[in-house]
């Protein structure tokens, strides 16, 4: 998962792209990267956040008037300087690209493009994306390029790749490309400001990145859109491949910041909302919180929401450290443990004998929630409900989520009893998958993580790949992992419903 912006206009975009993957920041912390263009591309990435990678003197050397910028959270390759976004080459034209997301074809893909004579020097899918967009220009063979052939290869990156992107791309001299994958997964939003030398643009992860720069949001990609903004800044849009629509839910739940507006829906909003659906499972187990708290900072509207059905009083419960990261992007338990100590300490007075609901956006591993409640018996409580917003993560995510190991997952070995026992509370609820579906169109979400139906074409193969890279992407770990019920935790055996595409099983 990453945030991507993108800025075309008259002057120079490098501080606007810099202060504006800040409002992106929570999309990703490992690394960050600018590439601008005027005559020649200019480049700049590193490891470490957005304010630490950009002064002015970095800035003044990337002084141009269009230009990208990525903030990455690594679930594909190692974190790794190479590994970073944005990438470029000169031949055809010069493109530029970054993107959000994850390919799950990347070994056809990148076996077809070696064939072709291409190199491919990184772990990063973005990698992929750039070369079969640039095979596409190279194929209409012209000398000056017009929409119909930025189309065309986009349309040839749409049939290709396969798995959930958004892709904004640079080409030298001739303007900026936003695209989404044909089921639209990831978000991109499109904005527009006008100045004294005419409108510029921008294309973001999120809506919140476009109001940080001051720009009105005049659309949202949809699945399989195109929007291609020449060197005119004259706008051109067209829907090619296209899927049933799968926006991916877990950006309600937890990535996208709680001031964007995602499909239309204000994110504030829809957290509230799941938090209301939670007190009938909360209920239904019989059990009446003293106080509800929240985990900060993506908790705080599904705690509102959960307080507010049941009449019951809301309180911050923990002191936060705001210069500490979200601890769910850290890469390792053992960050992540840390992380949780450094960044939140709870609150005795709120808390001290009471029925304490603890609200978080979900239970991924497991290992945070722990540490979650055990802060929570320090500071005194009588009882610890642990409520998570999210119904039970049992299906790896094979779209750029870090959930990609399954024998990590909590909910997909063990049961509500051995949860609760493993991460120490008195009662575990999870929001009810049926209750979160009513909240949206049937047929326009993904929900693969919580139901196993995945809106693309993926098999076994692709699991044991993606979980592969993430093993080894990963630091050794000394902790041990939640006890799994009796059988072998792993593909060969372990699902006993395999994750569907569409009601299609992939057994092997």
């Amino acid at each position: 998962m990453c945030g991507i912006l993108g800025l075309i206009g008259p002057d120079d975009v490098a501080r606007e792209l810099a202060f504006g993957l800040t409002a992106l920041q929570h999309r990703g912390q490992d690394a960050a990267g600018l590439v601008t263009f005027d005559r020649a591309f200019r480049i700049k990435k590193g490891n470490g956040l957005v304010g630490q990678l950009f002064h002015d003197g970095v800035l003044a050397r990337l002084a141009a008037p269009a230009g990208l910028g990525h903030v990455r959270y690594a679930t594909q390759g190692p974190v790794d300087p190479a590994q970073a976004q944005p990438i470029y080459m000169n031949y055809p034209f010069g493109v530029a690209m970054v993107h959000n997301g994850n390919v799950t074809n990347a070994p056809a893909l990148a076996r077809r493009l070696q064939r072709d004579h291409r190199v491919i020097e990184t772990a990063n899918d973005l990698e992929l994306l750039l070369y079969t967009f640039a095979d596409g220009l190279e194929q209409r063979q012209v000398a000056a390029l017009t929409p119909d052939d930025v189309f065309a290869a986009v349309e040839g990156v749409q049939t290709s790749v396969e798995g959930a992107y958004a892709v904004l791309t640079l080409l030298a001299n001739r303007g900026l490309v936003g695209f989404t994958d044909p089921c639209g997964i990831r978000p991109l939003v499109l904005g527009k400001r006008v100045t004294g030398k005419g409108p510029v643009y921008a294309f973001a992860s999120e809506t919140a990145g476009l109001d940080a720069l001051g720009y009105q949001t005049i659309a949202e990609l949809g699945p399989g859109e195109a929007v291609f903004i020449d060197a005119e800044r004259r706008i051109h849009a067209r829907t090619l491949v296209q899927r049933p629509p799968a926006f991916c839910l877990f950006e309600y739940i937890y990535f996208a910041r709680e001031d964007s507006v995602l499909r239309g829906r204000l994110v504030a909003e829809e957290r509230v909302a799941m938090g209301r659906r939670l007190a009938r499972p909360l209920l239904a187990a019989g059990l009446r919180p003293d106080v509800i708290i929240d985990v900060p900072t993506s908790a705080y509207f599904f705690a509102e929401g959960l307080a507010d059905e049941l009449k019951v009083p809301y309180r911050r419960g923990f002191a936060k450290n705001k210069y500490v990261g979200r601890s769910f992007l850290f890469p390792t338990p053992e960050l992540r443990q840390r992380a949780v100590r450094q960044k939140l300490a709870p609150l005795p007075n709120v808390i001290r004998g009471k029925k304490v609901a603890v609200v978080d956006d979900s239970i991924v591993r497991g290992t945070t929630s722990r540490h979650l409640v055990e802060l929570v018996r320090e500071g005194g409580a009588a009882a610890v409900y642990f409520v998570s917003a999210a119904p039970p993560v049992r299906h790896p995510c094979v779209y750029g989520i870090d959930m990609s190991i399954r024998t990590e997952l909590i909910a997909a070995n063990n049961d509500l009893p051995d949860i609760a026992r493993y991460i120490g509370a008195d009662a575990v609820i999870y929001q009810d998958l049926d209750d979160l579906r009513a909240l949206y169109p049937a047929g326009q979400w993904c929900d693969a993580c919580f139901s196993g139906c995945f809106p693309t074409a993926v098999d076994r193969a692709c699991f044991d790949r993606i979980e592969q890279e993430r093993v080894r992407a990963q630091q050794p770990v000394a902790t041990e992992p939640p006890a799994a019920r009796p059988g072998p935790a792993s593909y060969s055996g372990a699902i006993s419903a395999w994750p569907t595409n569409g009601g299609t099983s992939h057994e092997a």
